[in-house]
């Protein structure tokens, strides 16, 4: 098992690795939708609205995935955690955008609400 970290995404806020490299496979931890902070050390803010949140969160993951070797293309599963389906549109349209053709299994889960207020988490199983 390898434990994979970036610092191109948001550091992890508790007891978990970014992601985990098992059996050809990398587990990525749930990703909010933080902005990148603007200096070392510094706490990462929310992107404003669902849509930049989702934006960031998968930007995250990207990076995530570049660091193990893998990419957006090699996802296998997502879930999507939203603590209103009032967002499903909105996440689901810039999740389209980042996904292109490509059509991993998906579950969008409401939830009653995100750690910090957030408005979306995305964690991935890819090929890597």
């Amino acid at each position: 098992m390898e434990l994979i970290h970036t610092h191109k995404a948001t550091p992890p806020a508790g007891h978990y690795s970014q992601a985990v490299r098992a059996n050809g496979f990398v587990f990525v931890s749930g990703q909010l939708g933080f902005l990148l902070p603007a200096a070392p050390g510094e706490r990462p803010a929310l992107a404003g609205g669902a849509a930049a949140q989702t934006r960031e969160a998968l930007r995250s993951v990207r990076a995530i995935l570049d660091a193990a070797g893998s990419s957006l293309a090699a996802v296998a599963s997502v879930t999507v955690y939203i603590p209103d389906v009032g967002l499903w549109d909105e996440v689901n349209g810039v999740y389209e955008e980042c996904f292109g053709a490509h059509r991993p299994a998906r579950a969008i889960v409401p939830t009653r609400e995100l750690h910090y207020g957030a408005l979306v988490e995305i964690s991935v199983v890819a090929v890597g």
